[in-house]
């Protein structure tokens, strides 16, 4: 059964007749006070799983984690499972197109982060390094990619384009021993020479297209990044940029732009776009689940600053 994420009775409180107005009222003026946050909200279009499970477990308050029984609330972020009072399988699981690694800040706090809900929604296709245990990228960069802003990033739509020229047929490092001959001859030519023979050469390799099978994400604070986007081991990547959307994270760092996504918000949005645009399938909520935790702590983060009003 598919709920919508922030349904007006998850908001509301119960106990007292009076609460929903009060509620209703309070939400309201936060969506005037921050429009960037609340307004226009895409959570409220989520087609999520049940997360009664969730409502349950924030009652019942904190519990252990299975695994080395610590205490937390809904899940372990350092063992990536759900505590004793979230049975697994009542969280929903998504299966994704490709495999995604994520490469978190040794400094980024581990309860903050979102990056562990896409490990515990998706574990057969998330994989979560610690940085500088990272690894190497450089022999199949030609079927994956970073997703990172940049002057040198592209849409999600022109993926295919670009990758085609880290064809292992159309790419040569300086440093690589290649037997074949280089993607564009070292002999200097002219822009227009340059870019027929790049088409040329991307049309001719058309019957060994290059598909994208792994996708990169960083989970760090904006400050944080240039340490990582800078070792070499991440060098000569394909870098995409999500230009389009806008955070609903209630952490947002001051003075970012709001199109910086959290790194859950950054992992969906992609897959959306990409499911689209690179699969060309109508979107149906395939991966909506992967904010089941998001969403549900957006609402919890929105009741609070109600509470704080009243």
């Amino acid at each position: 059964q598919l709920t919508m994420s922030l349904n007006s009775s998850t908001l509301l409180n119960e106990e007292n007749s009076q609460g929903p107005k009060r509620n209703s009222e309070c939400l309201r003026s936060l969506e005037l006070e921050t429009p960037s946050l609340f307004q226009e909200n895409p959570l409220q279009r989520l087609q999520l799983a049940s997360q009664e499970v969730l409502e349950k477990a924030k009652k019942s308050g904190r519990s252990k984690c299975p695994r080395c029984s610590s205490s937390r609330m809904f899940y372990c972020y350092t063992c990536f499972v759900p505590v004793e009072t979230v049975p697994t399988k009542e969280i929903p699981t998504v299966k994704l197109p490709l495999k995604i690694d994520i490469i978190k800040h040794p400094n980024e706090t581990d309860g903050k982060s979102t990056a562990v809900h896409a490990k515990l929604l998706a574990p057969d296709d998330v994989t979560i390094y610690k940085y500088p245990c990272i690894p190497e990228y450089k022999e199949k960069r030609h079927e994956i990619a970073l997703v990172f802003p940049g002057p040198d990033s592209v849409s999600v739509k022109d993926i295919a384009f670009h990758l085609q020229k880290y064809s292992k047929r159309g790419f040569c490092d300086k440093d690589d021993d290649c037997s074949s001959e280089p993607f564009l001859k070292q002999a200097k030519m002219e822009p227009k020479e340059e870019e027929k023979s790049l088409n040329e050469c991307i049309l001719s390799n058309r019957n060994e297209e290059t598909e994208l099978k792994k996708i990169i994400f960083i989970d760090s604070t904006w400050n944080q990044t240039n340490k990582i986007i800078t070792d070499e081991r991440l060098q000569g990547l394909l870098q995409i940029e999500l230009k389009t959307r806008k955070t609903c994270f209630w952490r947002h760092q001051k003075g970012k732009p709001d199109t910086y996504l959290s790194t859950i918000e950054a992992i969906y949005y992609f897959l959306v776009d990409y499911h689209q645009e690179i699969l060309k399938e109508s979107y149906k909520g395939q991966y909506d689940n992967l904010l089941f935790f998001f969403s549900f702590m957006y609402t919890l983060i929105k009741n609070a600053k109600c509470a704080g009003k009243e």
